[in-house]
């Protein structure tokens, strides 16, 4: 048994850090510690999606453990997983991520900040990253050198992301100078792309 103790974490990071637990070889029990219930929901609800069997106990008012048998670890061991990759390199699409603002949802700017900035972690952390993401108006913040989200979308980008900018937006906003990730692109670009994508996504 492997023990992941996320006290402290904000969302998506439980989520995330038992995802990638339960997907290491071998790893058929682990123990997560959480401190408070969405979190708790949340892993449990992502943990019994993959097939694996939860149980839920509250050490004290600020910690509950889940522990969770993870069954995908078996498939995995009985030489499934090279045909479950296979299987999705065959259903890649070509998804495009549309962000317009550097905020989230609408209502408190606080809070729009910080659940784009979780939006972004999240993204970077998905098994099969978006083929392109778009930032155009307010989310050409979010490229720029003094962005919190940075180094998630430098990361992206590594691993063969497309990030572009639109160059009128940044030059409203001053920013052109302070791009620092990806590639500045126009509007007919964007149209283009958004035209030929298979999905969008638009926070």
């Amino acid at each position: 048994m492997i023990t992941i103790d996320t006290t402290g974490d904000v969302c998506p990071v439980p989520v995330i850090k038992t995802k990638k637990a339960m997907e290491q070889p071998g790893v058929q029990e682990l123990m997560v510690i959480v401190d408070n219930d969405i979190s708790m929901n949340n892993v449990k609800k992502m943990a019994v999606s993959l097939g694996a069997e939860v149980t839920i106990e509250k050490i004290n008012d600020t910690r509950i453990q889940l522990t969770i048998q993870n069954h995908q670890s078996k498939v995995e061991e009985s030489g499934c997983a090279e045909k479950v990759e296979e299987t999705k390199k065959e259903k890649a699409s070509k998804v495009v991520v549309a962000i317009s603002s550097k905020e989230m949802g609408s209502g408190e700017e606080e809070l729009g900040h910080i659940l784009m900035k979780g939006f972004i972690f999240a993204l970077s952390q998905l098994d099969e990253l978006p083929q392109t993401i778009l930032f155009y108006n307010g989310g050409a913040f979010l490229t720029t050198n003094d962005s919190e989200c940075i180094e998630d979308l430098r990361m992206m980008e590594q691993q063969g992301v497309e990030i572009l900018t639109c160059g009128t937006c940044l030059d409203f906003y001053g920013k052109k100078d302070q791009l620092g990730v990806g590639n500045v692109t126009n509007m007919y670009n964007i149209v283009d792309i958004l035209a030929k994508a298979d999905k969008v996504i638009r926070p």
